[in-house]
């Protein structure tokens, strides 16, 4: 139970290590733009300034010149149709329900994005339940929207997270189970234990959500390097993740056929040889040089090597039609893992020995 719990608590300060940058980055943007909005502007009560920090900073991965965009678009849609019928109806709950509606429908005409949508009917309700009739604010809290996008685009520019830190914990992540699979159908094979290779199987079924992170923290890294010019010299280093990323969640999709094949082979009265779990094996380890190599932002030589070591020695064994098509399986992931490290496609195939 503490054992457990220690883990929990070290995965805890480790996300919010990540996440300590975002934190400071709409702490001090929230107060930035309020002072820009009532002191520069003169808006008395600039609250949509401060929010759209917060939309435009965001806490986590996302796409943060979208939210500016949405926010801008979706605050103005709002205000603009909640201005106009509340100065017409008065305020009321039916008066609510028709803004809400209107503004929301005119907001999913125009794009369908999920914030700008939310933005519009929230932005609504606020005018028609917040602000008297008549009252004339709609352009200045317009602008105070699009204060606060441009103070929290600001805050990512000059108080950036490390694109890097990011990236490397989410590669991380998927390289780690694309690793484990290998290893443990590996393992799997040489005991002939068919519970393992179920297991196997299903930790290879369960690296999806992995890899749909690894890509947003691709695209939230590649965000930061665009906007923080304290980003704009490691371009190279973000663009050998953007080369390792489709590769590497091909080679994950091979390896759960390669598990599904091994799982059946198992049962079989002629199991694939050990010759074919040593060579698992060593790509599981190519897969974590791969690994330590992209973190470290260097070009991930050694990792390349082991590959095409591996690859030389991949032919088909003729033992049974599953051993033939789990070598197959593995072929195609040094293959992609090759591609990885930056080899193009013709030539990681020309490494392989010929059927």
């Amino acid at each position: 139970m503490g054992r457990k719990l220690g883990k929990h608590l070290r995965e805890r300060l480790s996300t919010f290590g990540l996440m300590a940058p975002s934190v400071a980055q709409c702490a001090v943007g929230a107060a930035l733009a309020w002072v820009i909005a009532t002191q520069l502007l003169g808006h008395a009560r600039p609250f949509f300034a401060p929010i759209a920090v917060l939309i435009a900073v965001g806490i986590g991965l996302g796409q943060r010149l979208r939210r500016v965009v949405e926010l801008v678009v979706g605050v103005s849609l709002g205000v603009g149709v909640g201005d106009l019928l509340i100065s017409w109806t008065g305020s009321g709950p039916w008066q609510i329900a028709l803004v809400v509606a209107l503004a929301m429908a005119a907001a999913v005409l125009l794009d369908s994005g999920a914030l700008l949508v939310s933005q519009a009917g929230s932005s609504a309700v606020l005018v028609a339940t917040l602000i008297p009739p008549g009252d004339t604010g709609g352009l200045d809290r317009m602008v105070d929207a699009l204060t606060g996008g441009l103070v929290g685009m600001a805050m990512v520019a000059l108080l950036p997270a490390s694109p890097f830190l990011i990236l490397a914990k989410h590669a991380s992540g998927v390289l780690d189970a694309l690793s484990t699979v290998l290893e443990n159908t590996a393992v799997a094979i040489e005991r002939r234990d068919v519970d393992l290779a179920a297991e196997a199987l299903e930790e290879a079924r369960e690296t999806h959500s992995a890899v749909q992170e690894f890509e947003q923290a691709l695209d939230t890294s590649k965000e930061i390097v665009t906007i923080s010019p304290l980003h704009w010299h490691r371009k190279g280093r973000l663009a050998r993740y953007q080369t390792a990323a489709v590769p590497i969640d091909l080679a994950l999709r091979n390896a759960r056929v390669m598990a599904r094949r091994t799982l059946t082979a198992l049962g079989e009265p002629t199991p694939p040889p050990p010759e074919l779990a040593e060579s698992m094996r060593e790509v599981s380890e190519a897969a974590l040089l791969l690994q330590l190599e992209l973190g470290a932002g260097r070009d991930p030589a050694l990792a390349r090597q082991a590959l095409l070591a591996v690859a030389a020695r991949q032919r088909p064994a003729g033992v049974t039609f599953s051993t033939d098509v789990i070598t197959a399986q593995l072929r195609s992931i040094v293959v992609d893992l090759l591609q990885a490290t930056g080899v193009d496609h013709d030539e990681a195939s020309a490494s392989l020995p010929p059927l």
